[in-house]
């Protein structure tokens, strides 16, 4: 059975082992987002617990892939814990509307530890932050996958996504085709 936690202290040594293992908990920032997550753990790790969780959006703003920097989105971080890190998912929105600026590809993004893929416990976190993304108020949240990642397609449609449509990423992700699916709320 696995829980979505607010990241805390003594959550802490677990998902640093994670990081250190060489999982990352960006799926496109890949291991410079796991270095830069070792080093503000090191550096102060209240601060890096603190800013998992933004609902106002005052943290700095974000650096695309391609260095263009963009204001920041409300949004919050839960681990996915299963005794120990098992993954990460993150959940960020728009105040006011359902839309989101082209730039940010969906409301969710999770990723799952390697060596406890293919257990079930993405399409168990989506279910539980989804529970956390109605309190917001939207009336659907959008989530997007590769086209050659099955996996991450079957978690969307196991929590009733449906498939709205094919597009490319903007240009600062490299402008590669990507599936855009909605879960109504």
């Amino acid at each position: 059975m696995i829980e979505i936690v607010r990241p805390a202290l003594e959550h802490l040594p677990s998902y640093k082992a994670a990081l250190e293992r060489g999982w990352s908990p960006d799926n496109v920032r890949l291991l410079e987002a796991t270095r830069e997550q070792l080093a503000a753990i090191e550096e102060d790790p209240v601060a890096f617990l603190a800013s998992l969780d933004d609902r106002e959006a005052k943290g700095p703003p974000i650096t695309l892939p391609d260095g263009t920097r963009v204001a920041r989105l409300p949004g919050f971080r839960r681990w996915i814990w299963d005794g120990e890190a098992a993954g990460s998912i993150g959940f960020r929105w728009q105040p006011g509307t359902s839309a989101l600026p082209s730039h940010v590809l969906g409301h969710i993004g999770y990723a799952v530890v390697p060596w406890k893929r293919g257990r079930g416990y993405a399409t168990q976190a989506l279910r539980l932050m989804l529970a956390e993304a109605r309190a917001v108020g939207l009336g659907y949240v959008e989530i997007t996958a590769k086209p050659d990642n099955p996996a991450s397609q079957r978690v969307i449609l196991a929590n009733g996504g449906r498939l709205v449509g094919r597009f490319f990423e903007d240009a600062a992700y490299g402008g590669v085709e990507s599936l855009k699916f909605r879960i109504d709320l």
